[in-house]
């Protein structure tokens, strides 16, 4: 009995967690190459596939929560090395924790960066010359 009220309160718990996610045009993920130590940033559309060295990445889906659409992005990624039939990743990555759902590759790493929310920062004006200032001085006391 305890152990189903423990159940139904983890269930809710774990519902009422639950973002609504959004679906992306598409994203942007970072590739590194281990041995020359080479970055690579590859921006997709969902879809699209983009060849970089021996593997082969194709970016199935992008989302992002809803209602913070800077925030945490998940995608759906299938990897496919040069000379194998299998893919070497096919899964969702979170780019919050790129660790939880990791690509084992002996040369390769990769994790998602972002989706294309169309969210865009708002701009920062900058200080007007000879105004950079402090506007009040702090007194210690």
């Amino acid at each position: 009995m305890i152990r189903l009220a423990l159940i139904l309160t983890g269930c809710f718990a774990l519902s009422a967690a639950a973002q609504e996610m959004e679906s992306a045009s598409g994203g942007t993920l970072r590739l590194l190459d281990k041995i020359t130590g080479k970055v690579y940033d590859l921006v997709l559309s969902r879809g699209e596939t983009v060849q970089q060295g021996r593997i082969t990445v194709l970016l199935d889906e992008c989302r992002y929560p809803k209602d913070n659409p800077a925030a945490d992005a998940q995608a759906h990624l299938t990897v496919i090395e040069e000379g194998r039939a299998e893919p070497v990743f096919s899964g969702w990555m979170l780019a919050s924790s790129p660790a939880l759902s990791a690509m084992d590759h002996r040369r390769y790493d990769i994790w998602v960066l972002s989706c294309d929310s169309g969210f865009v920062a708002p701009e920062v004006d900058p200080l007007p010359e000879g105004e950079d200032e402090p506007i009040e001085e702090i007194i210690e006391g």
